[in-house]
């Protein structure tokens, strides 16, 4: 499959568009400490770990209150279930032993605007609850990158254990 994507982007880039088109975001490792990308990382990895100590204060610090938390299907009827930043801040409480992590983020930056697209896989009290994929877009603003909204899918049947 990588070499597919790698072919197809390169495909994109022979035929005249500019490099920024390619067809698909390359998923990468995290990134070194100090570049660009681990900069939109930080504000994702705060709020992870404001989840983990249970500290909704701490993730809102992170986040755009009004911003959006969506996750398709997941509503009454298979609808989506979506809320600001602000009542999913609500049910975060101390003691809760929820984790968040991420793998093998693709992340895109232009200018002020970044999106990270990754699995995650979420544990409580140490056992894993759920998985799927995240996807945040951040905004840059007076040099600070926050979360603005959060999609994500939820594989509640196939999970890795």
């Amino acid at each position: 499959m990588a070499f597919i994507v790698a072919l197809l982007n390169a495909c994109a880039v022979l035929s005249g568009a500019p490099a920024h088109a390619q067809l698909f975001p390359a998923g990468t490792a995290i990134p070194p400490p100090g570049t660009e990308e681990a900069a939109v990382l930080a504000p994702i990895n705060a709020v992870f770990a404001a989840f983990a100590a249970g500290d909704a204060e701490a993730m809102l610090k992170h986040v755009y209150p009004d911003g959006r938390v969506s996750a398709p299907g997941l509503g009454d009827g298979g609808t989506v279930r979506e809320q600001s930043w602000a009542q999913f801040a609500e049910r975060i409480k101390p003691g809760g032993e929820f984790q968040e992590s991420i793998t093998d983020p693709a992340i895109e930056i232009d200018g002020d605007v970044a999106m990270v697209w990754a699995r995650f896989v979420v544990r409580k009290q140490g056992r894993v609850a759920n998985c799927g994929f995240d996807h945040f877009d951040l905004v840059r603003e007076n040099g600070r990158w926050r979360v603005m909204n959060l999609t994500f899918s939820s594989n509640l049947s196939s999970c890795a254990q």
